[in-house]
């Protein structure tokens, strides 16, 4: 089975920014739609950003939960093997677990059902 695989997170003071990266193990991966979640201890786990990478009308398309948009950006790079999370600026409320995700069963989304998930990687905002 195919892993995402993230890279990225750190320790960051509040104003800060961050990239996350996303891969696939398998080179031949493809996705129609690729996102990030993330989760703090205890709290329901938040869906943050998706892009629509299939070949229809809506590829390209990136959607954002409130939280974020105008500061976090999800884009793929044009190998098409990377997917990154661009945070910026920073604030200790997205401190958290951020989970990669691939591959929407019913249609891409920042709510999308997605099959695929990676292990996580850590972000901590804090000064």
């Amino acid at each position: 089975d195919v892993q995402l695989v993230e890279s990225g997170g750190a320790l960051v003071q509040p104003g800060g920014s961050l990239r996350l990266s996303c891969a696939a193990s398998e080179d031949t991966y493809s996705s129609n739609c690729w996102g990030w979640f993330r989760q703090v201890p205890r709290k329901e786990r938040e869906a943050v950003a998706a892009i629509n990478t299939g070949s229809g009308r809506a590829s390209g398309r990136t959607y954002y939960t409130d939280s974020v948009r105008g500061r976090f950006m999800i884009e793929q790079d044009n190998s098409k093997k990377v997917v990154y999370l661009q945070m910026n600026p920073v604030t200790p409320e997205d401190t958290a677990m951020y989970y990669c995700v691939a591959d929407a069963r019913f249609g891409c989304g920042v709510l999308a059902d997605f099959e695929n998930w990676g292990q996580g990687i850590s972000v901590t905002v804090t000064s």
